[in-house]
């Protein structure tokens, strides 16, 4: 996966979101996305992941599914730091965020969910 592939992710999100009746929520859940993938683009090998997005009532869940066990957990940045600072910018953006490790300890799902003007999304792990 490289830069090329989260931007036909970020335009197919935006596609989905827009015709969906969702634009209000495009531009976060792009950049939450953007943050999530070049995750994977650093810290997993082979650097291959499966996006999944999820219309729920009143917005919208995106998960990234990879096969590392490495759990993320976001960094205290330096100010000076280039890196550190995506899981907090998704946290910023979004209404919720998480990370579910498989059960068998081989990957994890790291999601997010945005909600629309409609309201907050129903909760689910």
């Amino acid at each position: 996966m490289g830069a090329h592939s989260a931007r036909h992710l970020r335009r197919v999100l935006r596609l989905y979101l827009v015709r969906s009746g969702m634009p209000d929520v495009a531009d976060a859940a792009e950049l939450a996305l953007t943050e999530l993938v070049a995750n994977v683009v650093r810290h997993v090998p082979g650097r291959r992941c499966r996006v999944c997005f999820l219309l729920q009532p009143g917005g919208v869940r995106v998960e990234v599914a990879d096969g590392c066990p490495e759990l993320p957990v976001p960094a205290a940045a330096d100010t000076l730091s280039e890196g550190g600072r995506g899981l907090v910018i998704v946290a910023a953006v979004t209404d919720r965020w998480g990370v579910t490790p498989y059960a068998d300890g081989r990957g994890k799902v790291v999601w997010f969910e945005c909600a629309g003007k409609a309201g907050p999304p129903s909760p689910r792990s």
